[in-house]
């Protein structure tokens, strides 16, 4: 009664946490950027490392207490300690907080809980910071390789004048294609050589003569210089059958002939500009299918002068062509080991900045996600003292004292007759 009577009376209040047992995973795949995937593994997938427990003495621990109490305005020695029991085979945590009245009891299982999920914001941000930081440490190391190999493509690129090895590649097959365009070029000029030739043959004319003989006679004042000479010709032919060799008519008529044959070689040598001793090497009948045959001589000969031209630049150009291709081997063959380090570098780039992005998501995987199944009930009677509790409890305590001064009463005789003889009994 002196208990009952004295004891302050104590509200307990209750609440349930529960955490949910599967894991999440997301993943994302840029086209040409990088890959980026995140996944978290359930809370109970760890045999060795129990999330509930963890939760448990977090729950307790003095800084949740000293932040519900300050959210209380009371100071943590005020309250008593949380009494948090984990539920066997389940994921459920229960709570039980005490409290003077019904009211602080229930504002004290507020306080604890809002002071406990405030803690885990925290320690999640603070995670998520601590790895954003090591992740932006590790992106700025990717930023500075990509723009070292950037750099060194560039340099290459203006050392080399190449953008990329495809750009080499494309000039080895046109180098290649304008090897057999030499090639070819080389066996029709051969065969336009043979052609020459044969005409030079059958002409027994050089293709020079040719075509001096072609320019010669398309001079109209040299053919009228030839018909005046073939004038003078018959004159003095038929004055030789009439008259002797010092006869006046036939000396005039010498004289005519000469100075007819005189101008047209003069003629002649202004229009091809050849001495009057080569004169005679011209051809002198290019009437009727020879002429033609001079025609096709001086085309076809300029046709194998053009190929000839043609193959002697073509073939500079394959042998330049060739030096410069040798010396970009080796720096075509560095451009593309380089850019195949910057798409590796770059790729690794993208991948870890996708990664960082993710991971800001996975805003669970140190600390799974809890949950408040039941809120801080508000207790209608009080956990303490227990009033049935401490009267059963009197009147053991009661009967145990009476029957301990009824074996203290009935002692002492029992007593004496055991220690008495049986006379003096």
């Amino acid at each position: 009664m002196g208990y009952l009577a004295t004891a302050p009376l104590k509200f307990s209040s209750h609440a349930s946490l529960i955490l949910p047992g599967s894991g999440a995973s997301a993943s994302v795949n840029l086209n040409e950027i990088g890959h980026a995937s995140s996944y978290a593994n359930s809370a109970f997938s760890n045999g060795s490392v129990s999330p509930t427990e963890t939760y448990k003495r977090l729950i307790g621990a003095d800084r949740i207490l000293e932040t519900a109490a300050a959210s209380l305005g009371l100071s943590h020695h005020e309250l008593e300690r949380p009494r948090v029991t984990l539920v066997d085979q389940t994921s459920l945590i229960h709570i039980e907080v005490k409290g003077g009245d019904p009211e602080a009891a229930q504002l004290y299982g507020n306080a604890l809980i809002a002071a406990f999920f405030d803690e885990i914001d925290q320690l999640r941000s603070d995670e998520l910071a601590t790895r954003e930081k090591s992740g932006n440490s590790a992106i700025e190391d990717y930023t500075q390789s990509v723009r070292d190999t950037r750099a060194a493509i560039n340099e290459l690129q203006a050392r080399s004048g190449l953008t990329n090895a495809d750009q080499y590649r494309a000039q080895l097959a046109a180098h290649d294609r304008l090897k057999q365009e030499l090639s070819s070029l080389e066996n029709e000029l051969e065969h336009q050589a043979v052609k020459v030739s044969a005409l030079e043959t059958a002409l027994n004319l050089p293709p020079e003569s040719a075509a001096m003989t072609l320019k010669l006679y398309a001079d109209a004042p040299y053919l009228e210089l030839l018909k005046e000479v073939s004038i003078h010709a018959a004159v003095l032919a038929q004055a030789a059958t009439t008259f002797g060799a010092r006869h006046p008519t036939r000396l005039k008529a010498q004289d005519a002939y000469d100075a007819a044959t005189n101008a047209a070689r003069t003629r002649a040598a202004a229009v091809t500009g050849l001495t009057m001793e080569d004169l005679p090497h011209l051809d002198r009948a290019p009437e009727g299918q020879r002429a033609a045959l001079l025609s096709e001589l001086v085309r076809e000969n300029a046709h194998r002068a053009g190929l000839a031209r043609q193959y002697m630049a073509m073939a500079e150009r394959v042998d330049e062509e060739e030096d410069r291709l040798t010396a970009l081997a080796s720096l075509a063959a560095e451009l593309e080991d380089r850019q195949r380090d910057f798409a590796v570098a770059e790729a690794v780039f993208a991948s870890a900045i996708a990664r960082t992005q993710s991971t800001k998501t996975d805003v669970y995987a140190s600390y799974p996600l809890i949950q408040v199944l039941e809120n801080p009930s508000r207790p209608e009677h009080p956990s303490s003292p227990r009033r049935k509790l401490a009267l059963a409890a009197g009147i053991a305590a009661t009967f145990m004292l009476c029957m301990g001064l009824f074996l203290a009463w009935v002692r002492q005789p029992l007593v004496s007759r055991l220690l008495n003889t049986p006379k003096e009994r």
